[in-house]
């Protein structure tokens, strides 16, 4: 009986063995499946010398789990979201601010030619005097163009933060409800590999969203917070992330009654590349788009104003700067003519003193937040020039945050995931060991049946 019972034990626990390695097989390439193994011991006698021990036992599934790995894995998959959440905005910028049709550079460089071919002719040339009302407005409508660009990216930002709260809301809440389910299970002794690979899946898609910080806790939960500190999820109790506001968009997190102010560049992840590049590039770049308008119209006005007009006045303003307006930023003051153009420097006919004044601005400087002092003609260039820096850096960094996640990824891999040549080795050898207790087996009832015979 004593090697019936082995051999009976033998062959269930190689069922169960076989049962976990069907299970991996068949989830081979199921993502974020991590596989299982059947943990076998061997039990000893239970009293006198004369036993060799009583077969053996499984004592649970094991999962293959690492716990640096998979934290490895979710930093990485922060980076990765706030660099490439970051990179379609820089390249939009690029693409446009670069582009010679678009360029703010091209917009004042005609503007100063129109200047260059009145003083080169006529003074008094009403097409050249018109050339450079036409030339004034294209510009002015070059830096109103540049401003809708920036307030569409704004928009979009505040847009794509929403939804990106409303996706995370939904991992964070999965994650608790998760944690309840596999609190449960582990009660009752059940398997709860399949919750838990679950919850390191929203957990996953959550680090691309915010960063993390995971704790595991002895119930088999697990704590999830912010980087910051702030608690997103604790056993079944999930927070919630609020993005409100208009203009100013603000970012919180409410938490067991409480709620807490968010630095929304401080987050990490896409949320925080997001912030990032609200804070660091979109809006010191529309300031000082902003800035060089205010300047350059300052300094035409104030020039018009020390020259007199064909009809013998004090020149008035030819730009209208308007701060904060959503598309008339700039614009040519309206109902101004040709005639309105104050070239003249001493009142005379055909005088262009102040015309050559006027020339000489673009050679001025203007100081912007962004790049300091620098002439109008290099100003549109150099915030471009920097922008490329910008963006170039954010490339690297993609690249490099792309490189450590695929790594994390392969490292995570040779611990957790399907090896199907592993797999096979283990079915052929769980498959022998089961014939071979069913081969026990026959042998022990043939002695039984003979012990029988013989007592007959």
């Amino acid at each position: 009986m004593s090697i019936m019972n082995n051999a009976l034990s033998g062959a269930l626990a190689s069922q169960l063995a076989l049962q976990a390695t069907s299970q991996n097989i068949a989830n081979l390439q199921t993502k974020g499946y991590t596989r299982q193994s059947a943990l076998l011991t061997a039990v000893g006698p239970q009293a006198g010398p004369r036993s060799a021990g009583n077969g053996v036992a499984v004592n649970s599934l094991l999962r293959f789990s690492d716990g640096y790995k998979n934290q490895q894995l979710w930093r990485a998959a922060s980076g990765v979201g706030q660099f490439s959440q970051t990179q379609p905005y820089l390249t939009q910028l690029e693409r446009v601010m670069g582009d010679n049709d678009a360029s703010l550079s091209n917009g004042v460089d005609k503007f100063f030619q129109a200047l260059n071919a009145v003083a080169g002719v006529d003074p008094t040339s009403t097409p050249l005097r018109q050339q450079v009302l036409t030339a004034a407005g294209a510009m002015a409508q070059r830096f109103n163009s540049m401003n809708n660009l920036y307030n569409g990216q704004l928009q979009s930002l505040r847009d794509q933060r929403g939804a990106i709260v409303a996706s995370a809301n939904a991992s964070i809440q999965t994650i608790a409800d998760l944690n309840r389910q596999i609190s449960l299970a582990s009660a009752s002794g059940s398997s709860t590999s399949t919750l838990v690979d679950a919850r390191d899946m929203a957990i996953d898609a959550l680090s691309t969203q915010v960063g993390l910080e995971v704790t595991d806790q002895p119930d088999g939960t697990r704590s999830i917070s912010l980087k910051t500190g702030q608690a997103l999820v604790i056993g079944d109790i999930a927070a919630t992330l609020v993005a409100e506001g208009g203009a100013t968009q603000n970012l919180r997190v409410d938490f067991a009654g409480s709620s807490f102010q968010l630095d929304k560049a401080g987050v990490g992840a896409q949320l925080g590349g997001l912030g990032l590049f609200e804070r660091d590039i979109l809006l010191p770049m529309q300031k000082d788009v902003s800035g060089l308008a205010e300047q350059l119209a300052q300094k035409v006005n104030t020039q018009l104003a020390a020259g007199y007009t064909m009809n013998g006045t004090l020149g008035g303003p030819l730009f209208v700067f308007t701060p904060g307006s959503p598309s008339n930023m700039l614009q040519v003051t309206a109902g101004y003519q040709t005639a309105d153009l104050a070239f003249s420097g001493d009142n005379k006919p055909g005088d262009s003193g102040n015309l050559q004044e006027l020339i000489k601005i673009k050679k001025q400087t203007v100081t912007l937040a962004g790049i300091g002092s620098v002439m109008i003609s290099d100003a549109d260039s150099q915030l471009v020039g920097k922008l490329a820096v910008d963006s170039q850096q954010n490339r690297v960094a993609l690249a490099t945050a792309e490189t450590m996640r695929n790594h994390a990824m392969d490292d995570w891999t040779s611990t957790s995931g399907v090896n199907k040549d592993e797999e096979a080795v283990n079915l052929v050898e769980y498959q022998n060991m089961y014939q071979a207790n069913m081969k026990v087996m026959s042998v022990a009832n043939s002695l039984f049946d003979a012990t029988l015979a013989m007592m007959g």
